[in-house]
């Protein structure tokens, strides 16, 4: 296998178990791909809000998973590209309902594996059924 069709497998499963870590709200899985100092970031919100791990992780500790509400997986890779050969940014999509996101993830290679270093994301809410 070319060193580029190597790299691009071990981003994509990299994206894999962020996914997983995402649907079932479990941290740990999430540690294994997100580097300690990783920055978690969004505009969507009324005002910007940054975080880095240590508050990140438990807001998702503390939230119910997809998985436990039986929501369907709507996660799927739009792209990854790579800017060199430690560096790489992956455009992916996912929800976790009532929200949908376009993640934006920025990806090196330290310490013999890829991590993710930045989570830049959009979401857009689904509007509540009229009664």
């Amino acid at each position: 296998m070319n060193d580029h069709v190597q790299a691009y497998a071990e981003v994509a499963a990299v994206l894999q178990v962020y996914f997983d870590g995402l649907h079932h709200s479990d941290t740990d899985r999430l540690s294994r791909v997100f580097h300690p100092q990783a920055v978690y970031a969004t505009a969507s919100a009324d005002m910007p809000l940054i975080l880095r791990m240590d508050e990140y992780f438990p807001i998702i500790d503390a939230r119910p998973s997809p998985a436990s509400r039986n929501e369907v997986r709507t996660d799927r890779i739009d792209s990854i590209e790579f800017v060199g050969p430690v560096t790489a940014l992956a455009k992916l999509r996912c929800s976790i309902r009532p929200r949908h996101f376009i993640d934006i993830l920025t990806l090196i290679h330290v310490d013999e594996r890829w991590q993710i270093i930045a989570k830049v994301f959009h979401f857009d809410a689904e509007r509540p059924l009229a009664t």
